[in-house]
């Protein structure tokens, strides 16, 4: 996947945007008209959407982490829903966390397998289906917002404070998969993630449609042993300058970085040229851990460097995870209740 448009995520649409206005304009109504679409399948036990109103990452799998380990203080048994983007395998299908093949279900997938089960279906009733056979009784489908197949029952959006939703347009004028307006109807809660004052009109507007603006924030899984010797931080993710900032934040010599495309798949040339870069200068190779995931397997340059690699592990803690924990407990009791009349 190339990187998205630097004019995609300035603040109001330029002359590019403009000339791709009509194209846009026609994407948008069919975008819209998909997302109001009456759902094909409806569930038996609880399905919790976590996406987001823009292409690119915007925190949506620590988000769906973290749900997924507050369902389980609530005393549910959670489950992964997930197409398996920049994976080959069309499903349904159980993902094994110890999987050698990340090519096959996407590095998401596997970074969610390794806390509950994952099922990788580009049919989402039938992988929910699959689901609910395997025990799972509250499903955490990661994306999915404007795929109408699979009824919704609770719906977070995950918005990145340092970019919002950009120009607001919508593809390919700008980064939004749906008109705006369109998109906030079909949220429950919007989940800002971050200090950033760029999400900051769409606090306004959400909270004006009365729905639930919750925050969180990312942090690093630990902070010691980060802060000795110098680093390279290369990343493949929606916005590698978020890993590279996570770094610094916590003061992390980090001495070069190096970017790639959103769920990059490394070449033999380029893993070479990552560990030849930090051999010469004597550095450590610093990752995330979907970058990580996604190197499991390989042989060749691209196994050595993920031997070379470290993992820059985060997880997400939301500011009031008691209301979050109320609104999962009380859609599980909501549904429960409804299955027994």
């Amino acid at each position: 996947m190339r990187a998205a448009p630097s004019f995609w995520w300035r603040a109001k649409p330029g002359p590019i945007s403009w000339a791709l206005s009509p194209i846009a304009g026609a994407y948008g109504v069919a975008a819209g008209m998909m997302l109001r679409r009456k759902p094909r399948f409806k569930s038996s036990v609880p399905v919790v959407c976590v996406g987001n109103f823009v292409v690119g990452g915007a925190g949506k799998t620590p988000i769906a982490l973290a749900l997924a380990k507050i369902a389980r203080n609530c005393g549910l048994q959670p489950g992964f829903l997930t197409r398996g983007y920049g994976g080959l395998e069309r499903g349904p299908l159980v993902v094994d966390p110890e999987s050698p093949f990340p090519e096959r279900v996407g590095d998401e997938a596997l970074l969610l397998a390794a806390a509950a089960p994952t099922v990788v279906a580009h049919d989402r009733p039938a992988g929910a289906a699959l689901l609910t056979a395997s025990g799972v009784d509250f499903i955490i489908m990661d994306d999915g917002f404007q795929n109408p197949s699979l009824a919704k029952d609770l719906v977070f959006v995950a918005v990145d404070s340092e970019v919002g939703v950009g120009n607001r347009m919508v593809l390919p004028a700008g980064p939004m998969r749906a008109p705006f307006k369109v998109q906030l109807r079909q949220a429950d809660a919007l989940v800002i993630v971050g200090d950033g004052a760029a999400a900051d009109p769409l606090v306004r507007a959400a909270a004006r449609a009365g729905r639930t603006i919750l925050r969180a924030r990312l942090k690093p899984m630990r902070v010691r042993g980060w802060r000795k010797n110098p680093i390279l931080a290369y990343a493949g993710i929606g916005r590698p300058e978020k890993f590279f900032s996570s770094l610094a934040d916590i003061k992390a010599p980090v001495a070069k970085t190096m970017a790639f495309a959103d769920h990059h798949r490394y070449t033999e040339v380029e893993a070479e040229r990552l560990i030849a870069h930090a051999d010469a200068a004597g550095l450590r190779l610093v990752t995330t851990e979907k970058d990580f995931a996604r190197l499991t397997g390989a042989g060749g340059a691209v196994g050595r460097l993920r031997e070379r690699s470290e993992a820059f592990a985060v997880t997400l803690e939301f500011e009031n995870s008691v209301a979050v924990a109320e609104m999962v407990g009380a859609l599980a009791r909501n549904v429960d209740i409804a299955a027994r009349r």
